[in-house]
């Protein structure tokens, strides 16, 4: 069974800086697109960043330019660099892939991690 472990949450005061990193594990393929999502208290969960397996990125408008997603294919490993945070970055987030089980596979699999607490004090 594939998994996803986030760890590096924590609390930080507004300006800031965290460091994400979500690892797959289990027996897989390969794993292609992997991202980062939050959901804050009564808000709905919106993505943040996205990194294909070939490290085209894609972000969310209020996070561009201070936070920055990157990869290590080897190592199944995604990392979520967030600088300049701010109050309203306060959420849970929770590292997402998109895996083959086997090379013949039609189709991906989604996973999803367990997700960690960011919490930024103003």
């Amino acid at each position: 069974q594939v998994q996803l472990a986030e760890s590096g949450g924590g609390l930080v005061q507004a300006g800031g800086s965290l460091r994400l990193s979500c690892a797959a594990s289990g027996s897989m393929f390969s794993i292609n697109d992997m991202g980062w999502y939050r959901q804050a208290p009564g808000k709905q969960r919106e993505l943040v960043a996205i990194i294909t397996r070939g490290g085209i990125t894609n972000y969310l408008d209020s996070v561009k330019g201070r936070f920055a997603i990157s990869r290590d294919n080897a190592k199944k490993t995604v990392y979520l660099q967030m600088n300049s945070l701010k109050p309203d970055d306060t959420a849970v987030y929770s590292c997402n892939g998109h895996y083959k089980p086997t090379w013949y596979s039609q189709r991906e699999l989604e996973v999803w991690g367990q997700g960690t607490l960011v919490t930024v004090s103003s």
